[in-house]
């Protein structure tokens, strides 16, 4: 598809849904799953825009077709050609939507969180006129220059660059074809931003995900609501976040732990920006074996680990894991102090993870209680009909 074609709905193949099947579309869930599929009519490959049909013929949806479990994911419930108006509407919608909530100090933010923003396969991050877009299905990424054309339009001069991070989040044989690589200007990195005051240093082409952890900026923020003439513990530090608001908001000593060399390179440039060396102390080590040879006190402690699941198939494995790692954390919380503890896996939803954390409170015998409940920021919105995009799980506990 070019990026000022337009393709009429009705000259897309269609994928028959079984009888009775078609429910869950009518409540405008935004995919379709293999069970559900009776027949493909006309040829289908994956990436490929298709009609969705209910057994009797009516059209319910357009997507993105995908050989997988889920396979498909909608881009629309209504019978709508897909071209360069359509791509600009979706994401001029994505765009008034930033724009009223009207985040609080600072350039850059979450443009568009797929299914959340009906954009199922895409997210968009805008940081200070560069937008970094990472594409998880094939369709998304094969509509990679009608987004960027349509960027422009919607964000106008507010936008130097569009950067395509997609080659770590695409299928692997398709990605085997795929570069990272600008798809519209170019800037030099690090490329600097601002975030209720602080100033950090994003690097899309070397970072994780697309630069940098925006769900987490309120929850950041309210740490600084804590952290004056406190001694903090940030693991699985990334490139600093949180220790960079907990040393900006006076607090006496920030310990930064990661197992990589190249995030606490950014970490340590990151605190350098906010001039808070002088009280930070950056740890290169694996985080669960450093707490479970390490026996200092801190008066907050912060576990901000990645997904440790994946897949259904891995929960299991990832709820253990989360166990053993917050119960090493509270024992290095010291009475009165606080525990901030997140999960950003999927599969492990909110009860499950808080569940997980009483059954770490209990092994370490100490009791505990919630203050905060905490999710990702309002610039990464969940689709009402899609629990699922309610990804980041976060409870602030005071462990006495």
């Amino acid at each position: 598809m070019t990026a000022n074609r337009t393709i009429a709905y009705t000259d897309l193949p269609r994928v028959v849904l079984n009888r009775g099947k078609e429910e869950a579309l009518k409540r405008l869930h935004p995919w379709v799953f293999s069970g559900a599929i009776a027949r493909n009519e006309g040829e289908v490959q994956d990436g490929d825009l298709v009609q969705v049909v209910s057994a009797s013929g009516q059209i319910l949806a357009i997507g993105h077709f995908h050989d997988g479990s889920i396979k498909v994911r909608i881009l629309t419930h209504h019978p709508t050609d897909i071209g360069p108006e359509f791509w600009e509407s979706k994401l001029r919608n994505a765009y008034q939507a930033r724009q009223q909530l009207e985040l609080p100090a600072t350039n850059c933010y979450r443009l568009v969180h797929g299914e959340g923003d009906g954009l199922p396969g895409l997210v968009v991050d805008f940081y200070n006129g560069v937008a970094v877009l990472q594409a998880h299905t094939i369709g998304m990424h094969r509509s990679r220059f009608e987004l960027t054309e349509a960027l422009k339009k919607v964000l106008g001069p507010e936008l130097k660059a569009v950067y395509d991070k997609s080659k770590e989040t695409l299928p692997g044989s398709y990605a085997s074809g795929v570069q990272n690589e600008y798809l519209s200007g170019e800037v030099t990195l690090p490329h600097r931003v601002e975030e209720y005051g602080r100033a950090f240093d994003i690097d899309w082409e070397k970072g994780q995900k697309t630069g940098f952890f925006l769900d987490q900026r309120e929850n950041r923020n309210l740490l600084a609501h804590y952290a004056a003439g406190k001694k903090v513990l940030n693991a699985f530090c990334y490139s600093g976040g949180f220790s960079v608001y907990g040393l900006t908001a006076k607090a006496a000593e920030v310990h930064s732990v990661d197992i990589s060399g190249k995030a606490m390179a950014l970490c340590e440039q990151n605190v350098a920006l906010n001039e808070g060396e002088d009280r930070h102390q950056p740890i290169t080590e694996d985080v669960m074996k450093w707490l479970k040879t390490e026996e200092e006190q801190y008066d907050i402690v912060v576990l901000d680990p990645p997904a440790f699941a994946k897949s259904m198939s891995a929960r299991h494995r990832a709820v253990q894991g989360y166990k053993r790692l917050n119960a090493e954390g509270l024992k290095r919380v010291k009475p009165g102090g606080l525990l901030f503890t997140f999960s950003c896996s999927q599969v492990v939803d909110r009860e499950l993870f808080y569940n997980t954390i009483v059954a770490a409170s209990m092994e370490v015998g100490r009791p505990v209680r919630v203050l905060h409940q905490l999710t990702q920021g309002p610039d990464h919105p969940v689709n009402i009909f899609h629990p699922e995009g309610s990804y980041l799980k976060g409870l602030v506990v005071r462990v006495d």
